[in-house]
């Protein structure tokens, strides 16, 4: 019985990616959405983070259908994607804890860590502008005025593909240009 699903579960996926097959897609959906989220329940105690992680993964499976690059069978592609999403956010939830508790441990009020949002907007205009021009208007375009990526490449006649490689570029050079002021842009960057 387990190899009869495994096997439905991987002719799905490859209806999915090779046919853009949407009832393939509900499918599997339909199939493995609760037992997803009971999975993310071993990491994440909170339900419906759990179902936002979940939702969030068959999200990116059917926005990347066309390159997936699955080496293992699809079942356990779905348990691996879910399980690094839930310790993704852990890790943020880690971050996002330990600075809070920093700044509720200092009693007196410290100035130097204070940014207006003028000064940060300023930083991080600065580190944009060291990017290429290509790079940094996408990524504006996506962060400041809220365009997807299919609106971006339409936009600037360049795949969509591309469009995620000057994110992640991107990301990664703000990461490291604006790393000491990384607690006021955590929700940005990330």
């Amino acid at each position: 019985m387990g190899a009869i699903k495994a096997d439905r579960t991987d002719e799905l996926f490859r209806r999915i990616s090779f046919s853009d097959d949407e009832e393939a897609f509900r499918l599997l959906f339909y199939d493995f959405f609760s037992p997803l989220c009971v999975f993310a329940y071993r990491y994440v105690e909170d339900k419906a983070t759990c179902e936002d992680i979940v939702q969030d993964t068959f999200f990116r499976i059917w926005k990347n259908r066309k390159s997936l690059d699955i080496h293992v069978s699809a079942r356990n592609f779905l348990l691996t994607t879910v399980r690094n999403s839930c310790l993704d956010w852990l890790r943020k939830q880690a971050v996002e804890k330990r600075w809070e508790e920093k700044f509720m441990e200092e009693p007196e009020e410290d100035t130097s860590d204070l940014y207006t949002t003028v000064e940060l907007e300023y930083l991080l205009n600065q580190a944009l502008d060291k990017l290429p021009e290509q790079i940094s208007s996408t990524f504006r375009s996506n962060r400041f005025d809220g365009k997807t990526y299919t609106e971006i490449a339409e936009e600037k006649n360049i795949s969509v593909k591309t469009v995620e490689s000057y994110m992640t570029k991107a990301l990664k050079h703000l990461r490291v240009e604006l790393k000491d002021y990384l607690p006021f842009f955590i929700g940005f960057l990330y």
